[in-house]
């Protein structure tokens, strides 16, 4: 327990350096270059020094369901009101599917009944937003690892990005689809999952249905909700800004570690 916190005081602490500096609510940017470098030097560090401490599959803290908030507040957007989102919803998700492409040997389509009739993993686990707060939550959903081993992963690959329905602020610069990105180490740790249902029902929409990605090491706004594909690549420069996620291209962090 003890090796817990000390864990994450030290592995938060670029976090929240990273919101003195201006990041705090989610919505402001780190401009000078200077910085920036800085902060990418110093995100890599945390990263390996994470990873060294810990390993690479070791889990993250799990509860039990008397420890599940009787509250969890929605991180991010509550409702995507693109035409397509509001479409799937008043079907039931009914006509949804994961496309899975990218740098795989096998793309794919999976309905969201394929997904919840893959074997699922269950666990109740911390999610720590950026901004402050915690809330604990019991997540059930299929391992992303095993959607990797479905399609098949091209020697290339090296990073899975996560692209999502919600057009989350499009007004800050244009191009305000949000999306994530992790490596193939988180991609495949054990605890990584294609949520589908949290404390034991349907995901509802302002926790990311029909599909959210929980990847359990990482702060909430790695947690990507409302899934419409995943995508294998051997770079994130192309992607939007360039950096890995929505807020990433924003001042973020890439590597959320705690």
């Amino acid at each position: 327990m003890s090796r817990l916190i000390t864990r994450r005081r030290f592995l938060i602490g670029s976090t929240l350096t990273a919101s003195a500096l201006g990041l705090s609510g989610c919505d402001l940017l780190v401009e000078n270059p200077t910085m920036q470098q800085a902060l990418r030097m110093a995100e890599g560090l945390t990263m390996r020094t994470q990873r060294l401490l810990i390993g690479d599959k070791t889990l993250a803290r799990e509860f039990s369901v008397a420890d599940i908030s009787p509250t969890f507040r929605a991180n991010g957007t509550s409702m995507p009101d693109g035409a397509e989102y509001q479409t799937l919803l008043s079907q039931k998700f009914s006509q949804w599917n994961l496309e899975v492409g990218g740098l795989v040997e096998r793309p794919t389509k999976l309905s969201l009944a394929a997904i919840k009739a893959m074997p699922s993993r269950t666990q109740i686990t911390r999610h720590d937003c950026v901004e402050g707060w915690s809330a604990i939550g019991q997540w059930t959903g299929v391992p992303l690892a095993a959607v990797l081993d479905k399609v098949g992963l091209k020697p290339e690959a090296r990073y899975i990005v996560f692209h999502c329905a919600d057009e989350y602020e499009k007004s800050l610069d244009g191009s305000g689809w949000y999306y994530e990105s992790i490596d193939l180490v988180d991609a495949y740790h054990p605890q990584t999952i294609l949520a589908h249902s949290m404390n034991g029902h349907d995901l509802e929409v302002p926790h990311g249905a029909p599909l959210r990605l929980r990847v359990e090491r990482q702060l909430g706004y790695k947690q990507a909700k409302y899934l419409m594909r995943i995508e294998a690549v051997g770079d994130l420069a192309g992607l939007y800004g360039g950096n890995g996620g929505f807020w990433e291209d924003r001042g973020y962090e890439w590597y959320a570690g705690i």
